[in-house]
This record gives structure tokens, C-alpha cells and sequence, in this order.
């Protein structure tokens, strides 16, 4: 039977933002405090805007206040940098952290009820590579909202946003971006609970669509970060870049992958093996339980390659133990109650009296679509693509370069949500309304095949494999031959999809279609990462090769990684900014590229 689709609305806006996560309304909410007057839609691939993926975020914000007598920016800059393996863009990590204190005062003075002390003042907590005086101290640089601090920000964000008029279009995501003469000119969205295509034509298009975290089988991302936006920028013929930069948190619930926060070794909690042995001290003797993620996630794995994990008789899994029974019943009851309660609801154990069993678990992708400091998307090092913005894990500035600290993602959707918002204002001024000859013909017929198929392959199935193959060939510890086995089952992935049939023909609330869609979107991202971990020969923050061990110089550059053709990756660099360490100041030798020791 043939399916004849067809586009069933076209809408108008002057900035239309996809992805209602805290990016994207920080950027709407912005953008409506200076125009009140200008039409912008949000649009969420969830129910509701306070379903975002944000409102997961537990432990805290990292930001230095300028009255701290003993914190300093300088200080977070230099963590940022050593901390993302000398990879972050230098003039971002500035503009970020600098900017990080009056998104505090913003959020406060909007309603979030941010953790206080004793005295009166806002509490904050240490995070893993954060300290003082550029290494020698700990720092205690973290507000938060007990352990809710991203629904906290989504709480506030949302309600700034529709107080002000943002138009919120929910169960809708982006098959298709449209362009004019090289410019961006909106989108093409399907809204799968009505089973209809709209074609949104935007003076400006911004991307804040997540991350990609269901590549992996054990992850602690929702069910819909599923990589949309990164597909769709490649299937425009666009790049994404340092696809291969991907963050297992340590600290992942065994089982369901759910994540427990670094808040909770923040507050003193202790990694043990099976013979309850604090072993960090062994990998990072100054920092330990607190070094960097991808640090502490290999250690972990280490422990448990060497023989020293405990078996899980539930999962049939290898993990190690977090100790939190020291810790006061005021932490365990109110600091972290959230967070503690997710190991008697997922594991049935009790955090005040037994330990709890954890063990990796993919968390973020650092790589994404490249963007300057502005977040204005970018063909090349040197071109940007007028009109359209990335901002949030979907976008690579880059802040984080090949290891994100904890606390830094909420600061930079903050800082880049505002940053991207005040550039789009100075776009709006000469942008203008464009609807391109075929536009959604692409979407259509990539639609029309997957109701066509009439094979017996399964979607679900397929997914499954894929990203258990993903995890245990592209994961913690990566070598050449386990990669070059991934693109050969991504291909043959590729290949039984196109024989995926779908039972349900009707276009309404089809979860089928929809995860069809997700697969092809899983593919192509997990192809990207795949092959750019092929290419980058060496070990740098997160990205590990158990061949290559050492980072090297010759990979001190940006992988931009564009496919056009399913399988067949092209490559180009883009330099890694160093302006802090050129600026030629008194710390300017801290921002060479310097040696990763915690």
C-alpha cells in the first residue's frame, strides 16, 4: 500500500527553538526580557517542557561568586581547562565561567529556592576537578537545590517563558531543516500524538534538541535523547565535531543505569571494591573519590578487569560499592534524599546501612554540533551558517573539551542560552521570512519508507543490539579492533533496518514510526563516533585507547566529522582557542597544555 504524505500546516515565527530543555528556554526567556514582542515557538519532543531531560540534573550548578574570599573565575577557568584535557575553547571557557554569577543572581531573583546555610547564604558543595589556586585546594564552588537543582532551573525557566508568551508545541521533534541561499529558514516538525507535519518558516532556528545518550545500553539519559538534532545536522550535509568525546559517569545505579550524583561523593561518600578497599587514592592520590569522571569511570573498570568488582546475583553484572553509611542522617535525609531513595527504589537497599552498588554509565556527549561563542552554527572554522543557533549538550562550543566537569552543563546552557539570545537579536534585525522550494520533501519520503517496509526485521531489536554492541566496543576503554568491529555492525545495522516493517500504518500516536525514526537518528550518530574514535590515535580525557594510552600533540586540534552517505565519514580540524594562554598575562602558563595529574 502506498502513503501518500503530505504537509499539514505551515506556521510562521520569528524564532523558533527546538528543544524546551533548560537551553532553550533560557535563550526564549532572554530573548522575550528584551523583545516582549516577538513571536517564538518552543518546541519539545516530551509532554511537557518540565519533562526535559534538565529537570534529571541532581548535585549543582558550578559558579564562583565575586565576593568569595578564597574562589576565583581565574581558578574555574583553569579546572575547566585541565579538566576537558587541555581541549576546551579557551575564549568559551572565559565567556562561560565569567558569566556564571549573574545567571545565579538571575535564577534567584526569578524564584528558584537555591540551598542555603546556616548563616543565611547560599550553599554550595565541592565537585570532582574543581579547586583553588590552580590546583593546590579544594573548591567548594557548587550551588544547588538540595539534590533537584535541574528541575529547580526548568521550574523557573518554564514559568519565565510562558508568562512572557513563548508558544510551547509538545510531542513534536525536527525531521528537517530548511535553508534559503545558505541561510537558515526553520524547520520541518512532526507532531506524533496529532500524526501531522508542519513546516515552521523562522527569521532564526535555534537547536537545543539534548544529547544522544540512548547509543549506549547503560545510560543515565531518558528514553528520547536519542541524538536527533546531531542526525539531523548531518543529514543537512552539516558537520558535528568531536563526536567521539563521550562521558560515562562513574557513578551509574546498577541495573537501571540511573545516575547517582557526584553530590553524593561530594558529601563524602567512598568508592570500595570487594574487599572494601578505598581504592581511588590508588589512581588519584591528591583528589581520589573527587578526581574527574572519566578518571574515577576507569578506575572503576580497572578494579573490576583485575578481579576486584562484586557480582551482582540481579543483574549478572561486575560493579564496585559506594559507601555513604558514615555520612549524617541530615545528609542522607535531606541534602540528598532524592538521590539516596533511587538505591531502595531500584536496588531495595537502604544508603544509611548498606552498600550500594555502582558502576559506570554513559552520561554526556562533549562533541556535538560545532558553534562559535555565540552558538551560531558553523560550516567550517571560518563559516557560520546565518540564522541558525545550537546550544546545550547537542551543541559543541567547546566548554568542555574531551571531559565535561560536573556542574559545568547547567552552567553553560545558562551562560551560552543567554549568549546565543543576544546574538540572535542582532540577526533578527536583517532576518527575514523565506519558505524554500521543497522544503519537507525530505522528510516526507524518508516517512513514506519506513511505512513502506515490509520486512521482518524488528526496531526494537535492533536498537537493543546496537547499542549493547556500542557499550561494549565504544565504551570506557576503546582499542582499533573492537572500533573497527562497531562500523562493521552499524553497517549491518543499517542494512536490517531498511526491513524493519511497521504494524501500525496511521500516523497518530504511532510509538512505532517514531522509534523508527529514532533508529536511523541512533545510527548515524553512533557511525560518527565510532569512526572519529578510530581516527583520534591517541587518549585524551574521556576518549580512551587502550592502544594509544598517551595523549599526543598531533591530536591537539577540533575532529570535524561530516557524512553524507551513510558509513563514509570525512574529517577536517578545527583549532583549539588558545587566547588565555597567548593573552600573555600572569596566568597565562596555566593554560598551555599542560600535563592531566589529579
Amino acid at each position: 500500500m502506498g502513503h501518500h504524505l503530505t504537509i499539514h500546516a505551515t506556521r510562521q515565527c520569528d524564532v523558533l527553538i527546538i528543544g524546551a530543555g533548560g537551553a532553550g528556554l533560557r535563550c526564549a526567556v532572554h530573548l522575550l526580557e528584551k523583545r516582549p514582542d516577538l513571536k517564538i515557538l518552543a518546541v519539545t519532543k516530551v509532554a511537557h517542557p518540565q519533562k526535559s531531560h534538565t529537570s534529571t540534573a541532581q548535585g549543582g550548578l558550578a559558579a564562583v561568586d565575586p565576593r568569595d574570599k578564597t574562589d576565583k573565575p581565574i581558578y574555574h577557568m583553569f579546572d575547566t581547562w585541565k579538566g576537558g584535557d587541555c581541549t576546551s575553547d579557551q575564549d568559551v571557557v572565559k565567556r562561560i565561567v565569567e558569566g556564571g554569577w549573574e545567571e545565579i543572581q538571575w535564577l534567584e531573583r526569578r524564584g528558584m529556592h537555591l540551598s542555603r546555610n546556616d548563616e543565611g547564604n547560599i550553599s554550595k558543595r565541592q565537585f570532582g576537578g574543581h579547586t583553588i589556586e590552580f590546583g593546590k585546594g579544594d573548591s567548594f564552588r557548587a550551588v544547588f537545590e538540595a539534590d533537584r537543582t535541574g528541575k529547580g532551573i526548568m521550574d523557573t525557566a518554564w514559568g519565565e517563558a510562558l508568562k512572557r508568551g513563548t508558544v510551547f508545541l509538545n510531542f513534536s521533534v525536527a525531521t528537517e531543516i530548511l535553508f534559503q541561499e545558505g541561510a537558515c529558514a526553520g524547520a520541518v516538525l512532526f507532531n506524533f500524538k496529532d500524526g501531522e507535519f508542519t513546516k515552521v518558516l523562522a527569521k532564526t532556528t535555534v537547536l537545543a534538541t539534548g544529547g544522544s545518550g540512548q547509543v549506549y545500553r547503560i545510560t543515565t539519559n531518558c528514553r528520547g535523547n536519542t541524538g536527533d538534532g546531531l542526525a539531523v545536522i548531518l543529514r543537512a550535509g552539516l558537520p558535528i565535531m568531536d563526536a567521539e568525546a563521550v562521558q560515562f559517569h562513574p557513578t551509574g545505579i546498577v541495573g537501571p543505569g540511573i545516575l547517582a550524583s557526584e553530590a553524593l561523593r561530594s558529601e563524602g561518600g567512598i568508592l570500595r571494591n570487594k574487599d572494601l578497599e578505598p581504592f581511588m587514592e590508588r589512581y588519584a592520590p591528591k583528589m581520589k573519590d573527587l578526581a574527574p569522571r572519566d578518571i574515577v569511570a576507569r578506575s572503576i573498570e580497572t578494579e573490576i578487569r583485575e578481579g576486584r568488582g562484586i557480582m551482582n546475583p540481579d543483574h549478572q553484572i561486575e560493579h564496585v560499592w559506594i559507601d555513604l553509611r558514615h555520612l549524617s542522617a541530615y545528609v542522607h535525609e535531606v541534602k540528598l534524599k532524592e538521590v539516596a531513595s533511587f538505591f531502595k527504589t531500584y536496588t531495595n537497599l537502604d544508603s544509611r546501612t548498606q552498600l550500594c552498588p555502582v558502576r559506570p554509565s554513559n552520561h554526556y556527549h562533549m562533541g556535538g554540533i560545532p558553534t562559535n561563542a555565540d552558538g551560531a552554527v558553523q560550516r567550517s572554522a571560518e563559516e557560520i551558517i546565518p540564522g541558525l543557533f545550537a546550544i546545550g549538550e547537542c551543541a559543541c562550543a567547546s566548554f568542555h573539551g574531551f571531559n565535561r566537569l560536573g556542574t559545568n552543563s547547567l552552567l553553560e546552557l545558562l551562560v551560552m542560552g543567554k549568549a546565543a539570545g543576544e546574538c540572535v537579536l542582532s540577526y533578527l534585525k536583517d532576518g527575514r521570512i523565506a519558505d524554500p522550494a521543497g522544503a519537507g520533501e525530505q522528510t516526507l519520503s524518508r516517512f513514506s519508507g519506513y511505512l513502506a517496509a515490509r520486512g521482518t526485521e524488528n526496531t526494537g531489536k535492533i536498537r537493543l543490539e546496537m547499542r549493547d554492541m556500542m557499550t561494549k566496543k565504544v565504551g570506557v576503554f576503546r582499542n582499533e579492533r573492537d572500533m573497527r568491529e562497531a562500523v562493521a555492525a552499524l553497517e549491518e545495522y543499517r542494512r536490517r533496518s531498511a526491513g524493519a516493517a511497521i504494524a501500525t500504518q496511521g500516523l497518530r500516536t504511532n510509538q512505532e514510526l517514531l522509534e523508527r525514526w529514532e533508529l536511523d537518528n541512533l545510527l548515524d550518530v553512533a557511525m560518527v563516533i565510532a569512526q572519529g574514535a578510530i581516527m583520534r590515535q591517541e587518549s585524551r580525557g574521556a576518549h580512551f585507547r587502550e592502544d594509544f594510552p598517551e595523549r599526543s600533540d598531533a591530536f591537539q586540534f577540533h575532529n570535524i566529522e561530516s557524512m553524507t552517505e551513510f558509513g563514509k565519514v570525512l574529517f577536517a580540524r578545527r583549532p583549539v582557542d588558545m587566547s588565555l594562554q597567548t593573552a600573555g598575562d600572569a596566568h597565562s602558563d596555566h593554560f598551555k597544555v599542560i600535563p592531566r595529574k589529579y
